[in-house]
């Protein structure tokens, strides 16, 4: 008897301290978990590790119930939270090569980037613009999305004389191009479009695919839904740990939240691919939404008009220049595969 409960008591103390040796990361989300898609990336991201790993837990926080959207950054690397699930889009504002790890106009879509981003030189320039901006964090890719619709409008856009004066939420580089077509663009988080829309404040907005646009209801005001998203052929999604954090954590722990933000990657990318047609048939049976596919004149002009855009910024910013030169380097190289492999697709 003295032996079983010495053993009880063993058992009792090993279970103890194996619950306080596990790491708590509290995480905050730039999207709402009820959001499709982006939302529910984030929830299964920490479904995925917390199933995996006995070194770790992460708990979801909500936009706002820690820090606001855009203020994410700037907490995990002082530390006031330990972690962030958003897209690096959102720092363009600090950083000027933020974006090129997000989504780049006319650039990869999802297989391409992720090439670059794993088995080229994507994820250490990644981690090199974070540490030269002098933000204590370490990113990881933790999700990816195929490409996004490029807008709604109130009214249907006939040339791009029609944009000159709009007011338009706008995300990323495609930003700095629909500035120099006449459009004033402001970055607004996914709760304050909507209410942005009604009162008049924006004249358009774009966010992201057919699913996630509908729950935030943007066709109730804007009825015409503009393709194909050349601002966004795909975006990556970023976790950011607090790089003190990230350090005390040993080696096995740091693994598995690898492979969970890996495994994220997939799941991310084909919920996206599987459930926006439907949002698309919905919009038009259902919203009265009007799809419409800009011409290719006009994309003619956007994509000149980014390039313009990438040359400035490539003179004004040594890091922009060097990630954008080794993007595009890889990006020829890919061109040699891509031309042969796949089927060819009308733009």
């Amino acid at each position: 008897m003295k032996f079983k409960a010495l053993a009880a008591a063993s058992l009792i103390a090993l279970s103890a301290g194996s619950a306080s040796a596990q790491e708590t990361i509290e995480m905050t989300s730039s999207f709402g978990k009820n959001l499709p898609i982006l939302g529910t990336a984030a929830v299964d991201f920490v479904e995925k590790i917390n199933s995996i790993s006995e070194e770790v837990e992460f708990e979801h926080f909500d936009p706002g119930e820690l820090v606001p959207t855009l203020e994410a950054l700037d907490a995990v690397s002082n530390g006031s939270v330990d972690a962030s699930y958003a897209t690096s889009g959102y720092w363009q504002g600090k950083i000027t090569a933020a974006s090129l790890f997000a989504a780049v106009p006319f650039g990869p879509e999802a297989g391409e980037f992720l090439a670059w981003m794993l088995y080229d030189d994507g994820h250490a320039l990644f981690q090199r613009m974070y540490d030269e901006a002098g933000y204590n964090v370490h990113v990881l890719p933790c999700g990816i999305i195929a490409p996004e619709t490029s807008g709604w409008f109130k009214n249907e856009i006939n040339s791009l004389s029609d944009l000159e004066g709009l007011n338009m939420r706008f995300f990323g580089l495609g930003a700095e191009v629909m500035q120099k077509l006449g459009v004033s663009t402001s970055l607004l988080a996914a709760g304050d479009i909507f209410p942005a829309l009604e009162r008049g404040a924006i004249d358009a907005t774009e966010f992201s695919m057919p699913l996630i646009d509908a729950r935030l209801g943007f066709h109730n005001i804007a009825k015409y839904n503009y393709f194909p998203g050349w601002h966004q052929p795909a975006t990556m999604f970023e976790l950011l740990v607090n790089k003190d954090v990230w350090d005390g954590l040993d080696e096995r722990a740091q693994k598995q939240i690898e492979v969970a933000c890996l495994a994220n990657i997939t799941t991310n990318y084909a919920e996206g691919e599987a459930k926006n047609f439907q949002a698309m048939i919905d919009n038009t049976e259902q919203n009265g939404v009007t799809i419409k596919k800009w011409s290719p004149e006009v994309l003619a002009t956007l994509e000149s008009t980014w390039n313009e855009v990438a040359a400035e910024l490539a003179a004004e910013d040594a890091f922009f220049k060097e990630v954008w030169d080794d993007l595009q380097e890889f990006r020829a190289g890919y061109k040699v595969w891509n031309d042969a492999i796949y089927l060819p697709r009308p733009r």
